[in-house]
């Protein structure tokens, strides 16, 4: 039967809960769009380190399709003999490059409520996958996932033999792993979850009491239709549909005339400031309205009720930049990284902005950028900052660095929070195009920074970066 996201995730919450109940995700095609392997495949093509068996065979199985468990056992045998003689520190860093580079952009926001609703409940959460662990680790931190049950290559003296720990987690290898694991942690398995896409995932399914099949081939399909199992179906991440790439165009395109408008206004009148204005209203507005994208805000009076402030948002998207000219419409500056001073129109739009660029590679200097939009805030403009500093691989809200709140309290002004809940899911770290949807956004109090004292700073960054994080976990239906 079909299902909604909301739907599995009420029988989640509504179920029991603690840590003798496990969850188990498949990986490839599940938590994520496509396989791992792609990306390093990709990886070694572009670099030029596959050779042309390699890149035949490769394309054989591609069009073959649906494998045997022991054609799919001798490709997980051949790719870790060609490990052979690296170190397992060489793996983790080969494959976290690979996350940042390409696989985190594929991963399902879908499987990540999913895992989040799990966590919550105390849940025994784990990855049962045939992959290797080097290449669901960045995940698996991300996400908050302990647990790995997976295909393990041979290591001695920390380095890789070429051979294998028993037999791959593919097929019956991976439902003998799970029920392995459940005994050892004494896991009710009637009780637990399993998700999964494949037609060799059915073994595993079979063993837990509350399979899902998600994606699902063909084979499973019929499988879970025939045994009343929920089927959902996660939105596509590898690309964005064409009609979003052709929204896309077309929001650029509302963007760069307003641009255009605002840049010539600014000239011919010598208004810089309302020009920016102007700019960033009626850019984010077109551009928004052209990408199919409505902005939702709770407890926008928040927004208006002590300006200037230093406005801190977490950042997942290039999305998020929009946003915050839609919203906060008027009389701000911000901070980016130098590199983006040369970005075409925006960059000159940032200038006209009076936007500090940050030279990340030189501590000093970047601190001494930051000494004229101190002036801006106090001179009346706010400031939109991303306290992490960088665009999150996944929804994930990361560390919070010192620097917003230290320009607040040089500046004599609150630090206003701002939680964008969804951003990455119509706009991908990495991706270019939008996608048609809805972004929550939710503008809590202002915050007090004037009575910080050095030695109580991080304790008081961590409580923002908390307050961030329970409300994406329990979205506000109203301003708190």
């Amino acid at each position: 039967m079909n299902s909604t996201i909301e739907q599995r995730i009420a029988v989640i919450i509504d179920g029991a809960s603690g840590p003798r109940i496990g969850a188990f995700f498949d990986f490839d095609g599940t938590l994520i769009d496509g396989y791992s392997a792609a990306a390093y495949f990709t990886d070694r093509v572009k670099s030029r380190q596959a050779g042309w068996r390699e890149i035949v065979d490769m394309l054989k199985l591609l069009k073959k399709g649906d494998l045997s468990d022991a054609e799919f056992g001798e490709i997980i045998r051949k790719g870790v003999y060609d490990w052979a003689g690296e170190t397992e520190e060489q793996m983790r860093e080969l494959w976290l490059r690979l996350f940042r580079k390409s696989i985190a952009d594929t991963q399902f926001p879908e499987a990540w409520q999913l895992v989040q609703a799990h966590l919550r409940m105390g849940h025994t959460v784990a990855i049962a996958s045939s992959a290797t662990p080097y290449q669901l680790m960045p995940l698996a931190a991300e996400w908050g996932i302990e647990h790995l049950l997976c295909t393990q290559p041979m290591v001695r003296n920390g380095r890789l033999t070429g051979g294998l720990v028993g037999e791959p987690a593919w097929g019956e290898g991976k439902a003998a792993a799970v029920r392995q694991f459940a005994k050892e942690r004494r896991l009710k398995l009637a009780e637990s979850y399993g998700y999964a896409n494949g037609s060799e995932d059915i073994a595993f399914l079979k063993a837990v009491g509350i399979a899902t099949a998600v994606n699902p081939k063909a084979q499973l399909e019929v499988l879970a239709r025939e045994s009343a199992w929920p089927i959902v179906n996660f939105v596509p991440r590898k690309r964005a549909p064409k009609a979003a790439i052709a929204r896309t165009v077309g929001a650029y395109g509302a963007m760069a005339l307003s641009f255009a408008a605002g840049l010539g206004y600014a000239k011919a009148t010598g208004e810089t400031r309302r020009a920016v204005d102007m700019i960033a209203s009626v850019a984010s507005e077109w551009g928004l309205a052209v990408a199919g994208i409505d902005v939702e805000v709770i407890g926008e009076h928040n927004l208006w009720s002590h300006r200037p402030a230093v406005f801190i948002l977490n950042h997942q998207s290039k999305l998020d930049f929009f946003v915050m000219m839609y919203i906060v419409r008027r009389g701000f500056t911000g901070v980016a990284k130098m590199e983006a001073a040369n970005t075409p129109g925006f960059g000159a739009f940032m200038r006209m902005a009076d936007m500090a660029f940050i030279d990340r590679s030189n501590s000093r200097r970047a601190r001494e950028s930051l000494a004229p939009v101190i002036a801006k805030i106090r001179g009346g403009l706010c400031l939109a900052i991303a306290p992490e500093g960088t665009r999150s691989y996944s929804p994930k809200v990361g560390a919070f660095k010192k620097g917003a709140f230290h320009i607040a309290i040089q500046a004599g002004v609150p630090v206003v929070p701002v939680v964008i809940r969804n951003a990455g899911e119509l706009m991908a770290r990495s991706a270019q195009a939008f996608r048609p949807g809805k972004i929550q956004v939710a503008v809590l109090p202002a915050i007090d920074v004037s009575g910080w004292k050095p030695a109580e700073m991080e304790q008081k960054i961590a409580e923002v970066r908390q307050q961030f994080v329970d409300t994406l976990e329990h979205w506000p239906e109203t301003a708190a």
